[in-house]
């Protein structure tokens, strides 16, 4: 194998020689830093030439340059709902009623439906996301009207929460919802507190439910765990 000599400059009486090839960049860099070292130490004057290959190896091991590898950082965890599925349901409350959308007034009321009236009978599609922080007990859902474009939302009215129907004309738009944006007014977080028994609290205003009045045929509305209200559904999915 063909050695190769490098030069200059090296001290008198030391020549260094390199049998090994092809060099890795970090070998090379070694090397011109031994080199410079070699050179410009002050104990570079050479005092016998019994310098041997133990004495080059531990000047290139004080030289040696460290390699770091830097690993980036994930961004921060997503703070956004992510739809999953959706599914059509039925919803009576603990007085089984009914909610029934009052189209000129753009409200749901709670009415006992008498037999032949089940036709005014509201279904709902139910969107299910996955929550930012899935340690969470409860589901976050948003709540559509069967066969329209309008949504249940929340948000403050007249110095408290209320309950309102929105129409939302392009759905996609809560394929995904953020936990910083506006459109938070459209999930509630259902809560199963038994077979079939739900209650629905706003994910915008913590601690106000969905609610139905003790009178029949009154609007559908937010209230607090206090209210004389009923907040706990009976949410029958419809195959």
């Amino acid at each position: 194998m063909e050695s190769k000599m490098l030069s200059p400059v090296m001290p008198k009486g030391l020549d260094l020689e390199i049998s090994q090839h092809p060099l890795t960049m970090r070998r090379v860099v070694n090397l011109i830093i031994a080199m410079e070292r070699l050179k410009f130490s002050r104990s570079e004057s050479v005092l016998s030439t019994e310098f041997r290959d133990e004495n080059l190896l531990d000047i290139m091991l004080e030289s040696i340059v460290e390699e770091h590898i830097v690993f980036e950082r994930s961004a921060t965890p997503s703070d956004e709902f992510s739809r999953t599925g959706v599914y059509q349901c039925s919803i009576t409350d603990t007085q089984k009623r009914n909610f029934v959308l009052v189209e000129n007034s753009m409200e749901l009321h709670a009415v006992m439906l008498q037999g032949g009236s089940d036709n005014r009978k509201v279904y709902l599609n139910m969107s299910t996301y996955v929550h930012p922080s899935p340690s969470t007990e409860a589901r976050p859902v948003a709540l559509g009207i069967k066969d329209t474009n309008l949504y249940l939302s929340c948000h403050m009215g007249d110095g408290e929460p209320t309950l309102h129907l929105e129409a939302v004309e392009d759905k996609s738009c809560l394929s995904s919802v953020s936990a910083e944006s506006d459109m938070l007014r459209f999930l509630f977080y259902k809560r199963d507190t038994g077979l079939s028994l739900s209650t629905l609290m706003s994910a915008r205003f913590p601690n106000w439910f969905i609610s139905t009045a003790d009178e029949d045929n009154r609007a559908v509305d937010m209230c607090t765990e206090m209210a004389p209200r009923y907040r706990t559904f009976n949410i029958q999915r419809q195959s």
